[in-house]
């Protein structure tokens, strides 16, 4: 999501909490038209099963480490990248509650697995190897959430992860969750900054 700062003063909260619900859940309509379009079927993938959910619970803690150098790292990119998300998004979430965030961050999840593990990675495997197909789909993947450079790479590889997770289980439970539970770590550590600057 990019946003300039003068964009985040001038959306009220509580209606950044519906835009952001609405378009994540616009994404699974996308999804949807996609999959019928590549003739895929995510839900083949949707296997809710305890190893999945142990898996997708397993699978979060690196990205929360990553999280957690990131918002005490002074290397000037990182550095930059937490100031600028605290900057465009903190105003959006930091009045937010946690259970609106656990919703956004849910949606957010479901809806972006679908998309980029569920449909477009197996859809490109019709094209191109699986490798290749992991990462053109992660490429994707951080280039929708292009709000600077560091920020594209930085999703990407979060990207590519979330992609080697799916191919590994073959089941988009285990990333869906990681993907679900890291963004509701991420926005909550986010509106906490922001409401502490």
């Amino acid at each position: 999501m990019s946003i300039s700062s003068e964009q985040s003063k001038a959306i009220p909260e509580p209606k950044f909490f519906h835009l952001a619900l609405t378009g994540e859940a616009g994404l699974l309509l996308l999804a949807w038209g996609l999959a019928r379009w590549l003739q895929v079927s995510p839900g083949e993938y949707l296997r809710l099963t305890p190893v999945a959910v142990l898996w997708g619970l397993v699978a979060t803690a690196p990205l929360v480490l990553v999280l957690a150098w990131m918002l005490t790292s002074t290397a000037a990119p990182v550095r930059s990248l937490v100031d600028q998300v605290t900057e465009q998004i903190g105003p959006l979430v930091s009045r937010c509650t946690l259970l609106e965030l656990g919703c956004l961050a849910a949606v957010a999840g479901i809806s972006e697995e679908v998309l980029f593990r569920g449909v477009i990675q197996p859809g490109l495997e019709a094209w191109m190897p699986e490798a290749g197909a992991l990462l053109v789909a992660s490429v994707l993947f951080g280039l929708v959430h292009a709000a600077s450079r560091v920020y594209a790479l930085f999703a990407s590889a979060m990207g590519l992860y979330l992609g080697a997770l799916f191919v590994l289980q073959d089941n988009l439970i285990p990333p869906i969750l990681t993907h679900g539970l890291y963004d509701f770590v991420a926005l909550s550590a986010v509106a906490t900054r922001h409401r502490n600057r």
